[in-house]
């Protein structure tokens, strides 16, 4: 799409800040670089021709106007989210234009569905949340694997991450969540989020080749757990991360992730493997790829696309599977993703 249309980046400096900003821009779209640190926009500015700088605060609604004038749209990436979503999504508002986020954290997904709902629906207004490889795409896969179901008993997303060198702003935000949560660790089960203190269980997932089976943290729960449930009907949904990938992210000197390639990307590699299941059916749908960070661009400026182009299925709040075609979304994602149904 060689649109020309100006699109907001929040964050625009952050790690998955500038892959955003490269994708807006291999997809013709015109990035405004968006965000609270003057000198790290102006840095992130000179790296390209024709950039346009604007700072902003999410305590300053004046700035945040400013920030996104004359803007189609805006994607934000700057965490915590659970600071910086509803000052951003009250500017959109204000604009009158679509809101997107990369947000994978449980708690500020669910306060954007729950503190924004009608206002948008009412607005006519399009707002995504957690557009990005937690919550955004597990909900595709889920509801790309449903197909013709309209129920399910039991959804089961599990994360084949080769390691997860975490970024600084993914520590801050586990950091929020930790203290919002009082250091309980959560799950989705009987059609609602419960607060647990035990221990999640360690088992075995079967992942498909190349992968193979290997031991997963079970109820080591994501954003999905708000996305999917958010306009699928399935009381009990389970998140899964493999061990090596867990304890990367547990540990305090594991370091950011680095690039290998002329995009910037990581060594990282990823299979996500999604099942369904109603009665004694199952139905799965499974993603492979490189650098979970570096594949959320790809589908928040795809949303993006798709929503100024008209290709949505519904105003307000909404998540990626119910906002989208699902599998019409993961096919256009080559080659970032590979994706395929097994069923």
């Amino acid at each position: 799409m060689e649109s020309g249309l100006e699109v907001a980046v929040f964050g625009a400096y952050g790690h998955t800040g500038r892959f955003v900003v490269a994708e807006l821009r291999d997809r013709g779209f015109v990035p405004v670089l968006a965000g609270r640190d003057s000198a790290k926009l102006r840095d992130l500015a000179a790296s390209g021709p024709g950039f346009d700088v604007r700072t902003a605060s999410v305590d300053d609604p004046v700035s945040l106007d400013r920030a996104l004038a004359g803007a189609a749209a805006v994607i934000n990436c700057a965490g915590p989210f659970a600071m910086t979503a509803a000052p951003l999504i009250e500017a959109a508002l204000r604009a009158g234009i679509p809101y997107v986020d990369v947000a994978a954290e449980i708690e500020a997904n669910a306060d954007t569905f729950t503190h924004f709902t009608e206002r948008a629906r009412t607005a006519g207004a399009v707002i995504v949340p957690a557009m990005a490889f937690f919550g955004g795409l597990g909900d595709l896969l889920a509801t790309a694997a449903m197909g013709d179901w309209t129920t399910a008993d039991e959804a089961h997303i599990a994360y084949g991450l080769s390691g997860w060198h975490p970024t600084g702003g993914t520590r801050d935000a586990g950091a929020v969540s930790r203290e919002r949560r009082n250091g309980r660790r959560v799950r989705y089960s009987k059609g609602r989020l419960e607060y647990r203190h035990d221990d999640p269980p360690t088992l075995e997932w079967p992942f498909p080749a190349p992968l193979g089976s290997r031991a997963v943290i079970g109820e080591f729960t994501m954003a999905d757990v708000v996305t999917l449930p958010s306009h699928l009907s399935i009381p009990e949904v389970r998140t899964y991360m493999t061990v090596e990938a867990a304890k990367d992210l547990a540990a305090p000197d594991t370091p950011a992730p680095a690039a290998v390639d002329e995009r910037g990307r990581s060594a990282q590699t990823f299979l996500v493997d999604v099942a369904v299941r109603s009665g004694g059916a199952e139905r799965r749908a499974v993603a492979t790829g490189q650098d979970i960070y570096a594949v959320t661009a790809p589908l928040a400026v795809e949303a993006v696309d798709r929503i100024l182009t008209g290709r949505t299925r519904t105003v307000g709040v909404a998540s990626a599977g119910e906002m989208f075609d699902a599998r019409d979304f993961l096919r256009a994602l080559a080659p970032h993703i590979s994706f395929a149904l097994r069923q």
